[in-house]
């Protein structure tokens, strides 16, 4: 896929993977769901899921690494500067040339513009938190948590999944 055909389809599931209200209990069904399809595909994944600053599910699964957690830390400042998917960022700044760095007021230290954080985007609302995890490569990282996203709110994740990565 192309980098525009990519980020128009990451705006399709942005905008499809939205919640009517998401509550504590909401993320510990969407954390556990994550956590158990991780361990039966042996995914190395931190998956964290949070409302503002308040974390709400976490857990590092075996062959995670320290690293991980940081990498989580800067995919959620990504979503919650951008109010868009980390991945989404990404690829927006690699199509328009553009540096992810202090030349443009960002401190790669505290962000990421890899795959993996997602918003949490409350319909009526705006964007709340955000569903994060680091572990394997990034178009993976994403992908796996618009499944789950796609698994917890009944979407058909057919229908928003990307494709595989221009060469």
């Amino acid at each position: 896929m192309s980098l525009e055909t990519d980020i128009a389809q990451i705006a399709r599931q942005e905008e499809a993977l939205r919640f009517v209200s998401f509550s504590e209990a909401d993320a510990w069904a969407l954390g556990c769901l994550m956590r158990q399809v991780a361990e039966e595909r042996r995914l190395p994944f931190v998956i964290d899921i949070r409302i503002g600053n308040r974390p709400l599910f976490y857990a590092a699964l075996p062959g995670s690494t320290p690293e991980n957690p940081d990498w989580v830390r800067r995919k959620v400042n990504t979503v919650y500067r951008f109010h868009k998917s980390s991945y989404r960022v990404g690829r927006e700044h690699q199509l328009q040339g553009k540096a992810f760095d202090e030349s443009r007021g960002i401190t790669p230290i505290d962000h990421a513009p890899a795959g993996g954080g997602f918003p949490i985007h409350l319909a009526g609302t705006g964007i709340v938190g955000a569903v994060t995890v680091s572990g394997v490569p990034q178009r993976q990282d994403h992908e796996f948590v618009v499944e789950m996203l796609c698994l917890h709110l009944k979407a058909d994740y057919g229908a928003l999944a990307l494709g595989p990565e221009a060469a």
